[in-house]
């Protein structure tokens, strides 16, 4: 009996396990989301009520140990396959995306989900399978005492020998609670510590390898035995020559530049990538880039630039002949005697620095505190993008939790929020409750700007993102990152904490000091003729803690664009 117990154990185990590494290995090419952890946990309870189903059926016609550990060894198979056969199918799904191609994406969405729902179907056996064992063991038991027993009368009245059935529901009982209790060690065992420890591929690997340890130990004393240790060596090999060296995405053809650093920490996959001297930092997704570095460029030449325009909407005008102090880059010792007309910066969603380092070149050594959800984010900002400037503070932590820790003293001329993989945000970043705590930690004269995903012709989220504001804040723009057409594309969504207009806006570029590098100023003149004033339509959506919908907006975003193309 206690050999059934530890099979379903492992079983569960390991089913959940999969389940948690699933989610890593597809986010490369399928983002992370509510949708497609949906997807996930809808496909595995599929795939195990089938288990539950194939097991009973099975385990009437094969109630035998041996046919349950070959059926369970082939799914540990299956679960070491994953990784190794979902490299083709991720490829396909990541150049989907690339593409723009649905029926690309639909198409890897049906192979990955084969891929995980036969290895769970496999180990959802286990259990219905266990129980008639149990059963079976409990009769050849009792035949065997009948055996011993020669004194028919003794054994007609032995109070101590029950029918097989006479428990059968305290059995059933023990062993589901024996495949939950795996279950529960499975969903924390991935996160905590396979996957930061190993990566995904070899969580896979060694959740093969334990289950197929689990089998050979059952198997141990039958002649059957061999199967499963044969089945472990083969995954050994497997793991040991058949994948690539490190923990690169199996689907990642290196198209988007040579990799300089790549790795698996609790939160992300990590990639560093570079060409010629120019780095940027990549996070799961596959498609988005989070931080750039261009050591030999004043600007990103992306929406992080957009960012710096966001103190020129202060309701406060910027006086030409003010204080405006700037340090002008390490390149030019020039010290105006100007004074910024900010003097702290809140980044929420830090990531590698990008936007810091932009400030510190533009309005000067001004306090700056980046709260980055991912510490190793942090430390690759550190080691790759020189993310160390004595004026920034990086945190490790959740943007608005760390936020509403704060104690209302703590008060910043602008927060910067850029906390998303492309295009979804954590709907906890987009609400009228979590404005409200940004508002409470602005100065008077303070800005909020929020970088929002769209497509050139869809605005759904951004004029959701409008209104929300709107809610909150009495003067809402936005600012359009001009880019190539039929294109997944971003704006800027800055608010005010008191009211004003684009002509203020306009005001403080015109007032720009000559001193600030004319770089700088050309981008700003550019970017100020894509900005206006939000007039989101009367139906858009405002999103609250009790209701946000903005993944349903976001998918309607990305639907819309791949059907137009």
């Amino acid at each position: 009996m206690r050999p059934l117990y530890l099979l379903v154990f492992t079983a569960g185990l390991v089913t959940l396990g999969m389940e948690l590494s699933a989610s890593r290995l597809l986010e490369p090419a399928f983002g992370n989301s509510q949708i497609v952890w949906a997807a996930i946990i809808g496909l595995i309870l599929l795939s195990l009520a089938v288990g539950a189903w194939l097991g009973g059926w099975l385990a009437d016609r094969y109630p035998r140990r041996p046919a349950l550990e070959l059926t369970l060894t082939i799914g540990a198979v299956g679960v070491a396959l994953v990784p190794l056969l979902s490299a083709p199918v991720l490829r396909l799904a990541s150049a989907g995306l690339v593409d723009f191609a649905p029926g690309l994406l639909l198409g890897a969405l049906i192979a990955v989900g084969l891929l995980f729902a036969i290895p769970a179907v496999l180990l959802g056996t286990a259990t219905p399978w266990a129980v008639r064992l149990a059963m079976e063991e409990r009769q050849e038991t009792q035949r065997d005492t009948q055996k011993v027993n020669t004194l028919s009368s003794y054994l007609s009245q032995s109070p101590n020998l029950q029918s097989p059935i006479s428990n059968l529901g305290q059995t059933a009982g023990r062993l589901s609670a024996a495949a939950t209790a795996g279950s529960l060690i499975g969903a924390f065992l991935p996160v905590l510590w396979l996957i930061p420890t190993f990566g995904t591929r070899w969580t896979f690997y060694l959740l093969a390898l334990l289950l197929l340890v689990v089998v050979t130990l059952s198997a141990l004393h039958r002649p059957h035995r061999w199967i499963p240790l044969t089945a472990m060596l083969g995954v050994l090999a497997m793991a040991l020559l058949l994948q690539p060296h490190g923990v690169r995405a199996a689907w990642d053809d290196g198209r988007s530049g040579e990799i300089i650093y790549e790795d698996e920490s609790a939160f992300n996959y990590i990639a560093v990538r570079q060409w010629g001297s120019e780095r940027h930092l990549k996070l799961n997704d596959g498609i988005g880039i989070h931080s750039v570095y261009h050591p030999d460029a004043l600007l990103s030449q992306g929406i992080w630039d957009y960012f710096l325009l966001a103190p020129l909407f202060s309701n406060t005008a910027i006086e030409r002949s003010g204080n405006w102090k700037l340090e002008i880059g390490e390149s030019n010792s020039q010290i105006s005697s100007l004074q910024s007309p900010i003097s702290n910066l809140l980044l929420i969603g830090a990531a590698a620095g990008t936007v810091a380092g932009l400030y510190t070149e533009i309005y000067g050594p001004v306090a700056i505190t980046g709260v980055e959800l991912d510490p190793e984010i942090l430390r690759v900002g550190e080691e790759y993008f020189a993310a160390m400037w004595p004026n920034y503070t990086p945190v490790a932590a959740d943007g608005r939790r760390w936020l509403a820790q704060q104690p209302v003293e703590a008060r910043f001329d602008v927060i910067a929020i850029d906390a998303y993989r492309p295009p979804y945000i954590p709907f906890h970043l987009t609400t009228v409750e979590f404005f409200e705590l940004v508002r409470d930690h602005l100065t008077d004269n303070g800005v909020v700007a929020v970088n929002v995903g769209r497509s050139d012709v869809n605005y759904a989220l951004v004029d959701a993102m409008s209104a929300t504001m709107q809610q909150v804040f009495p003067s809402v723009f936005i600012v359009d990152e001009p880019g190539p057409p039929a294109t997944l594309a971003n704006s800027l969504v800055v608010a005010t904490k008191h009211p004003t207009t684009l002509a203020q806006f306009e005001a403080n570029i015109a007032a720009l000091p000559d001193t600030l590098p004319a770089e700088f100023i050309a981008f700003v003149n550019t970017a100020a003729l894509h900005a206006r004033q939000a007039l989101p339509p009367s139906d858009a959506p405002i999103f609250t803690d009790d209701r946000s919908q903005v993944e349903q907006v976001v998918h309607g975003l990305i639907v819309d664009f791949l059907l137009r193309r």
